[in-house]
């Protein structure tokens, strides 16, 4: 039997979140059809505090969930049912009552570059003008093209675009996944090797949050569970947090699940100031060992750096 209620699914405003979000309603109510489940679904937008304070770097705003508080704080009023969060935006600790009730299969992980006109990375300027807000993204690409200048940039990803055309940069970095997912495959310039710009934990995945005693919801998003998937992203939250870095931290983890399901977590943590960066990859058959093991070699080898840089 349908329910002719609505249930409510909290979204950010942007279009990457509003697209992200049409594509989860979607495939939720495929799978209602198909296994007997009532729900129509219906969006609910929110303006986060990230989406506010877009003059300030992240990292000088201060406090976590800067982008799923307000959808949080819905679902515990019981304001909505359902929350669709990029993982990398949500802190390693959820508030009391709710859940990662799903997290589907990822897109791609990767960062890219996107170059003013298209030029080729290697045509650019040695001392190319590049766009980033991230401190991960920053202090990795210091390492890597030391000369470059990385300048902040904010906004949401069609914003950012139109900052590249306007605004004097060579090129920007932003997440594969956004642009994918927008269908703007064709403005990537170069896809950056997770190995050199190890991505940001959880990037390129997606999470329904809900709450943890709404058993029909969490029965429905068991079907749109991808285990694989789950297991990464685990492994690399667990890291950020043995690591106590949020996703504005310089800290980068990326798991790949193998194929006898072992996992090959790699981690890097930077230096904003210097261009230093360690990175290193842990193998493995459980998450959270392999996310203690990686945080154990980190601190061994000199990773605390980062957290005396007031971030």
């Amino acid at each position: 039997m349908t329910n002719h209620t609505p249930t409510l699914v909290g979204t950010r405003t942007s279009r990457l979140a509003q697209t992200q979000t049409a594509y989860v309603i979607r495939c939720l109510q495929a799978l209602c059809s198909k296994n007997g489940f009532g729900h129509t679904f219906q969006t609910e937008t929110f303006v986060t505090k990230g989406d506010t304070f877009l003059a300030t770097p992240l990292s000088q705003i201060g406090g976590k969930g800067l982008f799923v508080s307000e959808l949080e704080d819905a679902l515990l009023a019981g304001k909505i049912a359902l929350a669709v969060h990029s993982v990398k935006d949500m802190p390693a600790e959820l508030p009391a009552g709710l859940t990662i009730g799903c997290i589907p299969v990822r897109e791609d992980a990767r960062d890219v570059l996107i170059t003013k006109g298209g030029r080729p990375l290697p045509q650019l300027p040695e001392e190319a003008i590049v766009g980033t807000s991230s401190l991960r993204r920053a202090a990795q690409l210091r390492r890597q093209f030391p000369r470059w200048r990385i300048v902040p940039l904010r906004g949401n990803v069609d914003t950012r675009l139109h900052k590249l055309e306007t605004a004097g940069m060579d090129a920007i970095v932003l997440a594969a996944a956004g642009l994918h997912r927008l269908g703007w495959h064709e403005r990537i310039t170069a896809y950056l090797d997770p190995m050199v710009c190890v991505p940001a934990g959880g990037q390129g995945a997606l999470a329904i949050e809900c709450r943890e005693d709404d058993a029909d919801i969490l029965a429905l998003l068991a079907l749109f569970e991808h285990p694989p998937t789950r297991r990464a992203v685990l492994a690399e939250r667990a890291f950020l947090q043995a690591m106590q870095g949020g996703c504005h931290a310089p800290i980068g983890a990326y798991a790949v699940v193998q194929g006898d399901d072992s996992l090959a977590l790699t981690g890097a943590v930077g230096d904003v100031t210097d261009g230093v960066v360690l990175r290193h990859t842990v193998y493995g058959d459980d998450p959270l060992a392999l996310a203690e093991a990686l945080q154990t070699w980190m601190i061994q080898y000199g990773a605390s750096f980062w957290q005396r840089q007031g971030i």
